[in-house]
């Protein structure tokens, strides 16, 4: 019998009264109107109820190895390869220093080398050289709390 890995996300209690998942009811209400203009196909399903924060953990994990084999494995254990792209620049065009997932979570952009390996953006981004944009929630870096304090724009 072979040993299966965890799946690289988690399952969010998508039931519970109150959690609200990004833009559900606008179509619904302006189906009827007359000055709706009409977008064409239907959209893609949303995938709600899917925390891909161990998936990050393990790209970050495995910064310097080969990105084929990275990838293999990754695809294994995911329920769709999306959201590897999320973090893991296609092109030098998106390629940046850092990438922000949902409101508070910012992790380091990722980029696939010439040498075929998977490398940090930026790697001397540090938890300690990011600011949180409000005072209100906790941001992280790569799952570790912002250590600077949130600065109001003086004016």
């Amino acid at each position: 019998m072979m040993d299966r890995k965890k799946p690289l996300y988690r399952s969010v209690n998508t039931r519970t009264h109150g959690v609200r998942h990004g833009s559900g009811g606008e179509y619904r209400w302006s189906r009827r109107r007359e000055d709706r203009t009409h977008d064409g196909a239907m959209r893609g399903k949303q995938h709600h109820g899917r925390d891909y924060t161990p998936l990050f953990k393990f790209l970050l994990s495995r910064v310097g190895e080969e990105w084929g084999a990275v990838f293999a494995e990754v695809v294994a254990r995911l329920d769709r390869d999306e959201p590897v792209f999320w973090i893991v620049a296609r092109s030098e065009a998106e390629k940046t220093p850092f990438v922000r997932i949902g409101e508070n979570a910012y992790y380091s952009g990722l980029f696939v080398d010439a040498g075929g390996r998977l490398q940090m953006v930026d790697p001397d981004l540090r938890v300690e050289h990011m600011e949180p944009g409000c005072a209100c929630c906790t941001h992280t870096f790569n799952g570790v709390p912002f250590t600077r304090r949130y600065m109001p724009p003086a004016g």
